[in-house]
């Protein structure tokens, strides 16, 4: 047991049987009653977010998670495969749980994957990764206005907005949170 007051973003509760993860806290202390935290947590299986109030000093339940290396090795369009670095034991996680994930990983690469008990709670994406360009509109001549950009297809099949400098086959770093371009990256 935890008490409300004591978790934090990424504290993992057990909220009617189901794991939660704390997304965003609030800590309220007014100028009457007691203290309390506003938690916005969300499910990993199902992607569902919830919104709780709790005094500080109440009890929640909290979860054992750890966190192991995985490699990523496809995707079949239902589920993402991964294989245990450790002991090559593979697992699959329903893409629903991680919609926004389909074109951030790239296949081959590792990331860190929250645990409990035999359910996956997160997969841990960094927040800049370099891709490279398969799809590109070549930049037309004498097109010299600040800031024109362009569609682009990266390797994993994303599609976002890049200058109209950038040309197939070169890599460039995205924020994943964002899926927007930040810059070229030179070999």
């Amino acid at each position: 047991m935890i008490k409300a007051g004591q978790i934090d973003k990424g504290t993992a509760l057990l909220i009617k049987g189901q794991p939660f993860l704390c997304i965003e806290r609030e800590f309220v202390n007014p100028g009457k009653g007691s203290a309390f935290v506003r938690l916005k947590l969300k499910s990993p299986a199902t992607g569902q977010t919830l919104q709780e109030t709790m005094k500080s000093q109440d009890n929640a339940e909290d979860i054992t998670i750890e966190d192991k290396d995985f490699q990523y090795l496809y995707n079949d369009g239902e589920n993402f495969s991964f294989m245990n670095t450790e002991n090559y034991e593979q697992i699959e996680v329903p893409m629903k749980s991680f919609p926004d994930y389909e074109y951030l990983m790239k296949d081959g690469e590792t990331y860190r994957i929250t645990m409990w008990e035999d359910q996956v709670l997160d997969i841990q994406i960094p927040s800049k990764v370099v891709y490279v360009v398969t799809e590109t509109e070549d930049a037309v001549r004498g097109d010299t206005v600040q800031g024109v950009t362009k569609d682009a297809v990266l390797e994993t099949g994303l599609k976002i907005r890049v200058p109209g400098f950038i040309k197939q086959g070169e890599k460039v770093r995205i924020n994943t949170e964002t899926k927007e371009y930040l810059e070229r990256v030179n070999n």
